[in-house]
């Protein structure tokens, strides 16, 4: 998909806050710091639309990006950083879960996890619980770039066992740093969209 229009659209801090549309919207979760934001980026084909940190656990809302007046991206924070409050998460936990749990607009989710790392417990679980509430689900291997293909494909067939992936899930692997694997996920957004 070519984006010439993008822009934050709404940010939602509760559940009043999420954007009264009809517009299909595609979700980003995964770990803090796994590369929501540089995917999303990548995406659309903007440095800095969606802002991206060194430091974990930056994104405390649900963000809604509009695409060309068409398709709604929504950023959605990070689990699994120990450093953010367990107020704060106990704040986030019922307003994604609403959203994921509810919203008519959501066609579908993007599960990052880091292609470095098997899944930790936390990726385990919100595989389980997107297969759960029968979400589609498109799950991205990021920061492909930092390893050799050999290893790649290695760490893939981890994740794969880790999450208890069937055959025919999708796992895609995505490098922000060199564009690898931006088609194929679009073409899987557009499937699912």
């Amino acid at each position: 998909m070519k984006v010439k229009q993008a822009e934050l659209k709404a940010a939602a801090y509760n559940i009043d806050d999420f954007p009264r549309w009809d517009l299909p919207e595609v979700s980003f979760i995964g770990r803090s710091n796994v590369g929501k934001s540089s995917l999303l980026n990548t995406l659309i084909g903007r440095k800095n639309l969606a802002r991206t940190s060194s430091t974990p656990g930056k994104t405390r809302g649900l963000y809604f990006y509009l695409l060309n007046e068409k398709l709604c991206f929504v950023d959605l924070p990070g689990y699994g950083y120990a450093k953010v409050s367990k107020k704060e998460r106990q704040r986030w936990a019922p307003i994604i879960e609403e959203y994921l749990g509810s919203r008519v607009n959501l066609r579908g989710c993007l599960h990052l996890i880091d292609s470095r790392h098997e899944p930790t417990e936390d990726d385990r679980a919100m595989s389980e619980w997107l297969r759960a509430h029968t979400i589609n689900t498109i799950t991205i291997a990021t920061k492909a770039d930092k390893m050799s293909r050999g290893a790649l494909i290695k760490q893939l067939s981890l994740i794969r066992k880790g999450l208890g992936f069937f055959e025919d899930d999708l796992l895609l692997p995505f490098s922000a740093k060199t564009g690898a694997g931006k088609d194929e996920i679009w073409k899987a957004i557009k499937d699912i969209v």
